[in-house]
């Protein structure tokens, strides 16, 4: 009774009737509402499990894609560094070719500023000299002997200073006058000379050159000219036991080759070193055709000898194609490109000395 009345009244709910059962369920009633709780841990627990598997796949396969992202651009890096260097290799041979043609370039220069002072000096010795019809043919024999002059010791055009030559000592002829004699003698002795020297056909023998280098691909290297013969056809064994006797003989055979070397054999080449030998031999050609036409000698026997040389030691010699290309390249060695210094001086002193001999008269 004492109980009862210190709990607040329910108005919708009836008073439970007391039963000695309820002291042994009342403990167990809070089990119902922790069930669900025990629930929701477990799912947080496996979704925080699958959040982390998760995160770490992303992380894996990040770092998969950055190793393969850092392992293209090492090799991209590494192009641009190789094409670097191939860049400051050709800025290097550009520069040194730069500074050669701005050499040559300073030097024909110097020959335009004098020939552009000569020429100066033609007009004003023309004004001087209007009314002197001997005086104006020396002047102007001087100046196409000084332009022939120059020609020959430039690019050795030996045709150009004979006809220099030839038309001075035609106007000297036309002029008729004893005291041009002289000058005409010392005409024909440059004249005799230049007609002597050997003259070489640079067109022809840069055509001879350019057959070399169309042939170079053709050639057989030294590898591919020792073939072994292939083997005369004979008649098969009736008899089982005797053709596996004669093939058991035919691979034993062909374990051990003997031949017989009676002259040093050209060094065999793998395919990689065969092209750049092919190329380095097309090189050495080339640069003996541009020795050619500078008229240098020197630099172009050597390229030519050193061609040769590759011909004999890396290439088949008794290929046709081989001995064509040496017979070219000896005949062309034996062609002198440019003679010893050549000179017209003797004309040019003779008339720059009958032109001081008539201004000290005239003086």
């Amino acid at each position: 009774m004492d109980t009862s009345e210190h709990k607040p009244p329910e108005a919708h709910k009836p008073p439970e009737p007391q039963t000695p059962a309820e002291p042994a369920v009342a403990p167990e009633a809070p089990a119902a509402p922790r069930a669900p709780g025990a629930l929701w841990r477990v799912v947080q627990v496996l979704l925080i499990a699958a959040a982390l598997g998760a995160s770490g796949w992303v992380w894996y396969d990040a770092r998969l894609r950055s190793g393969a992202a850092d392992e293209a651009l090492a090799q991209r890096l590494r192009g641009i560094e190789d094409a670097a260097r191939e860049a400051r290799a050709a800025a290097r041979t550009s520069a040194d070719t730069v500074r050669d043609l701005q050499a040559k370039l300073a030097a024909l220069e110097g020959r335009l500023a004098e020939t552009q002072s000569q020429q100066a000096a033609l007009e004003s010795l023309y004004q001087s000299l209007s009314r002197n019809s001997d005086e104006w043919q020396i002047a102007e024999i001087e100046q196409v002997l000084a332009i022939a002059e120059q020609q020959l010791q430039l690019s050795g055009n030996v045709r150009a200073a004979l006809l220099a030559l030839q038309l001075a000592d035609a106007r000297l002829a036309r002029a008729d006058r004893p005291q041009f004699q002289v000058v005409r003698r010392a005409l024909a002795r440059d004249i005799e000379r230049l007609k002597s020297l050997p003259t070489a056909d640079l067109a022809a023998m840069s055509r001879q050159l350019d057959a070399v280098i169309d042939s170079i691909d053709a050639l057989p290297l030294g590898a591919e000219g020792r073939r072994e013969p292939a083997p005369a056809p004979q008649a098969e064994p009736a008899g089982a036991l005797e053709r596996f006797g004669t093939g058991l003989w035919r691979d034993l055979r062909g374990l051990v080759v003997v031949r017989r070397v009676d002259a040093p054999e050209p060094p065999l080449l793998p395919a990689s070193q065969a092209y750049f030998l092919r190329e380095n031999l097309r090189l050495r050609l080339l640069n003996a055709r541009l020795a050619l036409l500078a008229r240098n000698h020197a630099g172009f026997a050597e390229d030519l000898r050193v061609a040769s040389d590759w011909l004999q030691r890396y290439y088949e010699r008794e290929a046709p194609g081989t001995r064509e290309a040496l017979d070219r390249l000896k005949a062309l060695q034996e062609t002198p490109v440019r003679a010893e210094p050549l000179s017209i001086s003797d004309s040019l002193d003779a008339v720059r000395a009958f032109k001081a001999r008539r201004e000290r008269n005239s003086g």
